[in-house]
C-alpha cells in the first residue's frame, strides 16, 4: 500500500480484489504469504452500486470546477494541517513488510507491519538496526539524518548559502540519475511529493532529534535513548492528533464521545472484533472515501515565505510549484514555472533550493501557544485551509503524474483528476454509498435536495436528470461525507466523522506505543500535562527560535 494508486486491495474475508489499468475487477483467494504479509483492509459496511463512467466524470468535473471557494471559518483552520493530515494518511497506510517478502522478520513485527497504527513508522521505519532501514539514521544510530538545501542566486545573497536541516535527506551522489539523487532517504517516499508535507516530514525528523537531546542529559545512551525518543515522539504525535488535529476537522462532540466511550462501530469489543484479532485493519469506507477530506481543504495557492507569496519578489507559491521542489513528484527546477514533471531526470539541482525552505508561521498559528512575535509579517500572510466541502481547487485537475506512480506511462488525461481518481477508486471497490452507511451507523440521511443543492459547495446542476437520479439514490461515500460538512459548519458530521474518529482511535489502540491503552500519559514537551499542540510540536522541534522556524526572515 505503499503507492497512492494501489492496483489490489487485500480484504480481510473477502479476499484479494485487483484491478487492470480500466478499472476491471477481479477477486481470489490470497495466497499464503498475502495473508501472512499484505496490508489489511476491512469493510464496515456493504458493498455499494457503482456510478457509469460518464456520472463520475460528470461528478469529477463539477467538483473541481474553477469558481471561488471560501477559507475556512467558525474557527479557521491554518493550512498546516492540510498537510498534517496527509502526513498522518501516510503513516497509516505504510505497509512495512513490503520490502521484509523474502527476509527473516519476527511474528510481532510482521503483524504490526501490515496493520494501520498511528505509530510513525513513515518516519521511522523499521529502525536503525535493520539493515536496508539504517541509511535513514545519522552515524550514531539515534538520530535522523536530515538534509541541506541548493543555493540559488534568486533573489538576492540571503538564499545563495546552502542550509543544513532545512530539506529532507537525499540520495545525491549514490544516485545516477537526477531521479535517483533526488530521491528522499526517508521510509515512505510520498511524503516527499509535495513541498508542504515534505517539511512537515522533516519537521517531525527535527522533533525526533530534538527529543533525542533531552533524554540524553538524564543519561540515556544507544539503543535505550533511541528506543525512549522514539517512545517519547509517538505519544506526543498521537496527543496532537487527539486533542488538535481531529477537532479541528471533526465534530468535537463525536471526538469527545469516541475517546471517551470507546468505539460502537469499528472493530468495537463484541462487534467485529473478534475476526480481525487484536490488530487493527483499515476499513475501505475511511482510506477510499472519508479520509480523503483533506482534498478538499487544499488551496491553490499559498503565502509560504518571504521570496514566494503574493507581494514577494517570486509571487504567490501555486500548488503546482509544491510539486516542482520535490523529490517524488518534481525536479527542484528553479529555472522554469512550467517545468516537465513527467520527466523525472529533468531539472538542476538535487536538493531543495534554500529558497523555499518553509516559512512555519505562515501554516500555523503560533499566537494560540502565547508567541505573538511569531504571527505572520502582514495581516493576509498566513493561510488558511479551504472550507470543508464539496469543492475542490481545479489545480487538482491536473495532478503531476507522479503522485499517482504514473510517470512513464500512457493515461487518459481524466486520470489527472483527483476527484475523478477518488470517484473510480470507490467505484473500483463498490464502495458503500453515503445512505448505506447513514443506515448502518444509524443516524439520519441527508435528503435528496441535500445532496443536489449542499451548502455552498459543488454544483450538480450541469448532470443529466438521470444522473442526478443515480447520485442521490446511492450517492458516492466521498461526496456524501464532504456534502454532510458542508450543514455542519464546515466540520464533519455523524457519518464521516463517527468513520473517521473510530479509525483514529482504533488505529491508536493498535499502535505499539498508544495514549488509548496507556490513558493516564501526559505529554512532557509542552506548555503544561494538557497541552501539546502542533505549535508546541514545532517550537520544540526548531528551539522556538524565528530564525528556525522562518530562516528566510521577512
Amino acid at each position: 500500500m505503499k503507492k497512492h494508486g494501489s492496483n489490489s486491495f487485500f480484504v480481510v474475508g473477502e479476499g484479494v480484489l485487483e484491478f487492470d489499468r480500466d478499472g476491471v475487477a477481479t477477486k481470489r483467494r490470497p495466497r499464503t504469504v498475502e495473508e501472512l504479509r499484505r496490508f489489511r483492509f476491512s469493510r464496515l459496511g456493504p458493498e455499494g452500486t457503482p456510478l457509469d463512467e460518464e456520472t463520475r466524470i460528470a461528478l469529477a468535473t463539477a467538483m473541481t470546477a474553477d469558481v471561488p471557494q471560501p477559507d475556512s471559518a467558525n474557527p479557521p483552520v491554518p493550512a498546516g494541517f492540510t498537510y498534517l493530515g496527509q502526513f498522518v494518511d501516510h503513516d497509516l497506510t505504510m505497509d512495512r513488510t513490503e520490502s521484509q517478502l523474502g527476509d527473516d522478520v519476527n511474528l510481532g513485527d510482521l503483524v504490526q507491519g501490515r496493520s494501520p497504527a498511528l505509530d510513525l513508522d513513515s518516519v521511522y521505519g523499521r529502525g536503525p538496526e535493520d539493515r536496508d532501514h539504517r541509511v535513514f539514521y545519522a552515524r550514531d544510530g539515534v538520530k535522523l539524518k536530515v538534509g541541506t538545501t541548493s543555493p540559488v542566486a534568486f533573489p538576492d545573497e540571503r538564499v545563495n548559502v546552502a542550509l543544513e536541516g532545512f530539506d529532507l535527506p537525499r540520495f545525491g551522489g549514490a544516485g545516477v540519475t537526477g531521479a535517483d539523487r533526488r530521491k528522499p532517504l526517508i521510509p515512505d517516499t510520498r511524503n516527499d511529493e509535495n513541498l508542504a508535507v515534505a517539511q512537515t516530514h522533516l519537521a517531525f525528523i527535527r522533533f525526533h532529534n530534538r527529543v533525542v537531546d533531552e533524554l540524553a542529559l538524564r543519561g540515556l545512551t544507544g539503543r535505550r535513548l533511541f528506543a525512549a525518543a522514539r517512545e517519547q515522539v509517538v505519544r506526543h504525535y498521537q496527543w496532537v492528533l487527539r486533542t488538535d488535529f481531529l477537532p479541528r476537522i471533526v465534530d468535537p462532540a463525536i471526538v469527545d464521545d469516541v475517546f471517551a466511550n470507546g468505539r460502537r462501530f469499528f472493530e468495537a469489543p463484541g462487534r467485529g472484533q473478534s475476526p480481525h484479532g487484536l490488530q487493527p485493519t483499515m476499513p475501505l469506507e475511511f482510506s477510499v472515501a472519508a479520509y480523503r477530506l483533506g482534498h478538499s481543504m487544499i488551496r491553490g495557492a499559498y503565502q509560504w515565505n518571504r521570496v514566494f507569496n503574493t507581494a514577494g519578489p517570486g509571487g504567490v507559491a501555486t500548488l503546482f510549484l509544491l510539486f516542482v521542489f520535490t523529490g517524488t513528484s518534481g525536479n527542484f527546477d528553479p529555472g522554469s514555472r512550467l517545468p516537465d514533471l513527467d520527466n523525472p531526470n529533468s531539472g538542476t539541482l538535487d536538493t531543495l533550493p534554500t529558497n523555499w525552505i518553509a516559512d512555519f508561521r505562515r501554516l500555523y498559528d503560533f499566537t494560540e501557544a502565547d508567541r505573538p512575535d511569531l504571527a505572520p509579517p502582514t495581516a493576509d500572510g498566513g493561510n488558511l485551509t479551504k472550507r470543508l466541502d464539496s469543492l475542490v481547487v481545479n489545480p487538482l485537475t491536473q495532478l503531476p503524474a507522479g503522485t499517482f506512480d504514473g510517470r512513464g506511462t500512457a493515461f487518459p488525461e481524466i486520470q489527472r483528476n483527483l476527484a475523478f481518481r477518488n470517484l473510480a477508486r470507490a467505484d473500483m471497490v463498490r464502495l458503500a454509498g453515503g445512505q448505506q452507511m447513514a443506515e448502518l451507523l444509524g443516524v439520519e440521511p441527508l435528503s435528496a435536495e441535500q445532496i443536489l443543492v449542499g451548502d455552498r459547495g459543488a454544483s450538480l446542476d450541469s448532470l443529466t436528470d438521470a444522473q442526478k437520479a443515480a447520485v442521490t439514490t446511492a450517492t458516492p461515500l466521498w461526496l456524501y461525507i464532504l456534502r454532510e460538512a458542508e450543514f455542519h459548519g464546515g466540520l464533519l458530521g455523524p457519518v464521516g466523522g463517527r468513520i473517521v474518529a473510530e479509525v483514529f482511535h482504533r488505529a491508536i489502540e493498535g499502535s505499539h506505543t498508544s495514549i488509548v491503552r496507556e490513558p493516564s500519559w501526559r505529554p512532557a514537551f509542552g506548555p503544561d500535562a494538557q497541552t501539546f499542540r502542533m505549535t508546541d510540536l514545532l517550537l520544540f522541534a526548531f528551539e522556538g527560535k524565528a530564525d528556525l522556524l522562518n530562516p528566510l526572515g521577512d
